[in-house]
């Protein structure tokens, strides 16, 4: 059934949305964190449709049905975030330059929050989409008992 394509689609979602949110709490956990090598860097997850243009049945499949097949989506990249550090001055700590500066995380704790707001609601929008399917399914099937 081609509807049931739709389960695949809200479940790469799902995926990537946890995955989105996984990121943002690291990104929560580090923000405070300094080290030798430099202070840690925001990641920021690139989301993209998913293309299956390496499946030749499903290709051939779709031409034949005349139905266009939707991937889905999925993560393409975690990048690091290349806004410039804070420098707080604090010429007692080891890791300070020449000028006493250390440099302190690029996190904004709110903005981070709002991320995981909408990822969360994201996730959830999914689930909705992922059971209104499935139930979709079932009533078909109980029809046709």
């Amino acid at each position: 059934m081609a509807f049931l394509s739709s389960l695949n689609i809200s479940g790469s979602a799902l995926t990537a949305n946890k995955l989105r949110m996984e990121v943002i709490s690291q990104n929560l956990a580090n923000a405070n964190t300094k080290g030798p090598e430099g202070a840690y860097r925001r990641k920021l997850v690139v989301l993209s449709e998913k293309l299956d243009n390496n499946n030749f049945s499903a290709e051939l499949s779709d031409a034949i049905n005349e139905v266009s097949s939707f991937g889905g989506v999925e993560v393409s990249a975690i990048v690091e975030d290349n806004k410039a550090f804070v420098l707080e001055y604090d010429p007692e700590n080891p890791l300070a330059n020449e000028e006493g500066y250390v440099e302190i995380p690029n996190i904004n704790t709110v903005e981070e929050m709002v991320d995981m707001l909408a990822a969360s609601r994201s996730y959830e929008a999914n689930i909705t989409v992922f059971n209104a399917v499935k139930n979709m399914a079932t009533k078909a099937l109980e029809i046709g008992q």
